[in-house]
């Protein structure tokens, strides 16, 4: 039961990533690559994203 509660935590931290790269202010490809990422390799996908991913159109401080 775990597993199937940790698989839906995952999913939804991978949908928020994807909306969150696709408000990016990245390129195209950029976003393509980065949503591709995180499509074929959810867990370090999302890790990777998470640490070195495309930040929104805002700079920040």
């Amino acid at each position: 039961m775990e597993y199937g509660l940790l698989g839906l935590i995952v999913l939804a931290l991978d949908i928020y990533a994807i909306i969150q790269v696709l408000g990016s202010s990245a390129s195209t490809g950029g976003k393509v690559l980065w949503i591709l990422l995180i499509l074929l390799l959810p867990v370090v996908g999302l890790i990777i994203w998470f640490f070195a991913g495309p930040r929104s159109g805002t700079a920040g401080i």
